[in-house]
């Protein structure tokens, strides 16, 4: 144990004597944050339309009025033609363009039916289906309130939405505890896969072999320096997260602790693995992003798991990521039961176990 504890603290001081670990351990994960938060958003703001209004009568004039004053749409080009559509749409001026006919107003009078087109950018899929939203929410508020005005009788039917966890939509809420997942292992696995390597590139590692260390010792004083220096860091977006987004917390700090710790130890172990692998820190930072741009991919970050080829979800089950992904949001915003998250544990448990007993055993074949 004196052995091990004098490697763990010989470990923890090298990193934090080597400008460029210190450097990777303080600033990319806060940098990275802010970045991540603001930047990673399916929020639709500051769209430019695109309106053909070809009536001039009161009816088409209100409406394009109730669509300047919605906050969603800043930019407004007016189009004089039909023929404009077609290139305001192919180079990209704006995703949508809504078309009123020349008889809009004269069938609203006469209580018909009075269609509005609503030509979108289907390239921006995700984004055209937002503003789609929004627009007919602003064209059926608008015929509602015309039929109460003329008297004209409605369905009195009315949709009163309620957002559980994130009532005012803010996109953050849902992007920002995803990634202390995301950056957590970002920053253990690079400080794992470059521990190996590192001392390879000082010729400080064969030193290790020829002491006393047996190679078990070796990877344990390897793996906890590694695991604090993760725990440290997702403490240091755990606060973060509370102090700086102001992003709620109803769910069990220990809870949060205790899966982060198996998370930890599950992405150290592939870290080993890596830095077992590769001679120097070069190799070991290109074989680290090999595995991150896969492992955020599958996680659910970005997209459903539920949304992805059948096949491909069962390979989803095979990355710590996804788990810890869902206990993180599920803890700061949504208080999921310990039922919930310890069924999200233990299988990160058994991925942990797996990981540092293979890199265990890759380790020792390696260096004996």
């Amino acid at each position: 144990m004196n052995r091990i504890l004098a490697l763990i603290i010989k470990e923890l001081i090298s990193v934090w004597r080597d400008k460029k670990s210190r450097f990777i351990l303080i600033f990319p994960p806060i940098w990275q944050l802010f970045i991540f938060a603001f930047a990673a958003t399916l929020d639709v703001k500051n769209v430019t339309i695109g309106i053909l209004n070809r009536d001039n009568g009161e009816a088409s004039f209100e409406l394009v009025q109730r669509v300047r004053g919605s906050p969603i749409f800043t930019h407004i080009v007016y189009l004089e033609a039909i023929e404009e559509i077609a290139p305001f749409i192919d180079n990209q001026k704006g995703p949508i363009v809504i078309s009123i006919d020349e008889e809009f107003s004269r069938k609203l009078e006469a209580h018909q039916s009075a269609p509005v087109q609503m030509i979108l950018d289907g390239r921006k899929s995700n984004t055209a289906q937002i503003i789609a939203g929004y627009m007919t929410t602003i064209v059926e508020k608008f015929s509602r309130e015309f039929a109460q005005k003329e008297k004209i009788p409605v369905e009195p039917i009315e949709i009163v939405p309620r957002n559980w966890f994130n009532p005012n939509l803010l996109y953050y809420w849902y992007t920002v505890p995803g990634l202390l997942a995301i950056l957590t292992m970002v920053e253990a696995l690079l400080i794992t896969g470059l521990s190996v390597a590192r001392e390879r590139e000082l010729g400080t590692f064969d030193q290790l072999l020829v002491s006393p260390l047996s190679p078990t010792e070796i990877l344990i004083g390897k793996t906890i320096p590694a695991i604090i220096i993760g725990m440290a860091e997702g403490t240091i977006i755990v606060l973060a997260i509370l102090f700086v987004f102001q992003i709620p917390f109803y769910g069990s700090l220990f809870l949060l602790y205790l899966s982060m710790l198996i998370y930890v130890a599950a992405i150290t172990g592939v870290g080993l693995f890596i830095s077992s692998l590769c001679s120097t820190q070069q190799q070991a930072i290109l074989g680290s992003f090999v595995f991150l741009t896969p492992a955020i991919l599958l996680s659910g970050f970005a997209t459903p798991i539920d949304n992805m080829p059948v096949w491909l979800q069962y390979v989803t089950l095979i990355n710590p990521t996804r788990y810890f992904m869902y206990i993180s949001r599920g803890i700061f915003l949504k208080a999921i039961p310990a039922s919930a998250v310890l069924n999200h544990v233990w299988l990160l448990l058994l991925i942990a176990i797996f990981n540092l007993t293979a890199a265990a055993r890759f380790f020792r074949r390696r260096f004996t």
